[in-house]
């Protein structure tokens, strides 16, 4: 009878490893497919309990170390400005960081390098918030565009090649995707879980 018992315990536990193991790395391939990359992929984990040990009751927990960001994109999450005004969209055009090192916004954007930021309102699509009388900073090997400088004092006096660059998008709110389905992967794992044990269970 003990036998039988810890032959059942094995089973079990195999069947809930595999189901996990399973469940994570399911997981991890909707992450890296919709584009999120393979770091945040990597946040997926699975834990066997009890650990180290094989047990009937034994059970597996799947989690993300990015739960808050896993969460938006399963529930398509609206994501609105944190003052109740504009979210602030960096485009292409805005450097990657700004003044103190800090992810690039409107507060922290180099103005002394740019010149000031200037709201543009518009009523169809997003708002803007541009720079004036900068001009285009090119790659001497390459040729192509490296982004946007102050003008030179010469350009300022002629107006030779000064242009007006948008640097951030301004939208009341936007909607993330929703490119993560996990309620829907974990049912497809639990649903095969008895499957998984039975074929752990050696056939006498």
């Amino acid at each position: 009878m003990k036998e039988e018992y810890r032959t059942a315990e094995r089973a079990v536990t195999l069947g809930i490893r595999e189901a996990t193991n399973g469940l994570k790395m399911a997981m991890r391939r909707q992450v890296h497919s919709s584009g999120l990359g393979q770091r945040m992929a990597n946040t997926w984990r699975g834990d066997i309990y009890p650990r180290g040990q094989n047990s009937i009751r034994a059970a597996g927990l799947v989690y993300t170390k990015a739960s808050k960001i896993m969460a938006g994109f399963d529930e398509g999450a609206v994501i609105k400005s944190k003052d109740g005004w504009w979210l602030a969209i960096p485009t292409p055009n805005a450097p990657k960081r700004g003044v103190g090192g800090k992810r690039i916004n409107p507060s922290n954007f180099p103005e002394h390098r740019y010149g000031k930021l200037r709201f543009v309102y518009r009523r169809n699509g997003p708002s803007l918030l541009v720079v004036e009388n900068v001009q285009a900073s090119y790659s001497r090997k390459t040729g192509d565009m490296r982004g946007f400088r102050k003008a030179s004092q010469r350009n300022l006096k002629t107006g030779r090649n000064l242009s007006t660059a948008v640097m951030f998008w301004l939208v009341p709110q936007v909607k993330l995707p929703k490119l993560i389905r996990f309620d829907e992967e974990a049912k497809r794992w639990y649903d095969k879980l008895p499957r998984l044990i039975l074929k752990n269970w050696p056939d006498d």
